[in-house]
């Protein structure tokens, strides 16, 4: 059974993937389900459960209607938002496409470090407003003299840390769960997230949303950063205190690179969307196009791989919920 929103299933469960699922499961329709469930007699027989983006919550009184569900396969990254810890419970396997969600989202990151760090935002405006410029105007617009804290070392955390050190920046993390050895071994430092704030001329965020992980980076903290600071987060917009971050960038102190925004999306009139020191997409760092069609690709092989009984790459552990994306 497939769940998701049918533009999502259109994008993800392209007609090759789609093929290569119906030649190993049969479907039970509709295809896709989108905003609920069918009756419950004809859920009772299916094995594997497809979901993605905009899927019905499976909860309790689904998988009372569902005792021979074995798999979930989420196409797309978190399953928080929609798979109740009693799949788990009642030994349900969960496999999830974050790997693949994952790699764009870092890729993106990282261009936008780059693209930041050589102002290529006020400079660009500039340009438009005030012409060409001299080369002394653009001094300081320099990437491989920055020093990037990176919040959270989650798999896209660590993902931006590895090729941040590629390039030879200055790397600093701050993620509590994470040892200061392991650090060393990505190429960071491991520090607090004040002394983050005040050493980093590039903080990117890539904490999970918890709430403990709620507006981390407040006013204090916003106030924390050195003068020319740049803000990136292609995380979770909560992180970040809208407010506090509008006040900040309305001074010109600091930069902003935005692909997740709290609230989401920003009101038409919000400030933040015509700041010229700040960029705001409508969240598209994720798996778009191309990036998306491998994520319905990742689906057919974990059910060859389900229907071999062989290991799933994508196993999800309830063990680390609570602290995941």
């Amino acid at each position: 059974m497939l769940a998701m929103r049918a533009e999502a299933f259109d994008e993800v469960i392209t007609a090759g993937a789609r093929e290569r699922i119906a030649g190993l499961v049969e479907l039970v329709g509709p295809v896709p389900i989108a905003a609920e469930w069918p009756p419950h007699p004809r859920l009772g027989g299916v094995a594997v459960l497809i979901t993605g983006w905009g899927s019905p919550p499976v909860d309790v009184e689904l998988l009372d209607s569902m005792p021979n569900l074995e798999l979930v396969v989420h196409a797309a990254g978190t399953v928080k938002d929609h798979l109740a810890i009693d799949v788990w419970e009642r030994g349900i396997r969960v496999s999830s496409a974050a790997t693949i969600v994952n790699s764009p989202v870092s890729k993106f990151t990282v261009a936008a470090i780059i693209l930041a760090a050589k102002r290529a935002l006020p400079l660009a405006r500039q340009y438009s407003e005030h012409g060409f410029g001299t080369r002394r105007e653009k001094i300081g617009s320099s990437v491989f003299d920055r020093t990037v804290g990176v919040v959270g070392a989650s798999r896209i955390g660590r993902d931006v840390i590895r090729e941040l050190t590629e390039l030879g920046l200055e790397v600093l993390v701050y993620d509590p769960l994470l040892e200061p050895a392991e650090a060393g071994r990505l190429g960071a430092t491991s520090v607090g997230i004040d002394d983050l704030c005040r050493r980093s001329d590039i903080v990117t965020v890539h904490a999970p949303s918890l709430p403990s992980t709620h507006r981390l980076l407040d006013a204090r903290r916003l106030a924390l950063l050195a003068d020319g600071s740049i803000v990136i987060n292609t995380a979770r917009g909560r992180l970040i205190d809208t407010d506090a971050l509008t006040a900040e960038c309305a001074t010109g102190r600091i930069d902003a690179v935005l692909d997740v925004t709290d609230p989401e999306p920003l009101p038409p009139e919000h400030p933040l969307l015509r700041m010229p020191n700040v960029l705001v997409t409508p969240h598209i760092a994720g798996a778009n196009g191309a990036d998306a069609e491998l994520i319905g690709h990742f689906v057919a092989d974990e059910l060859e791989r389900y229907c071999a009984g062989m290991p799933l790459v994508g196993l999800v552990d309830p063990g680390r919920l609570e602290v995941s994306a």
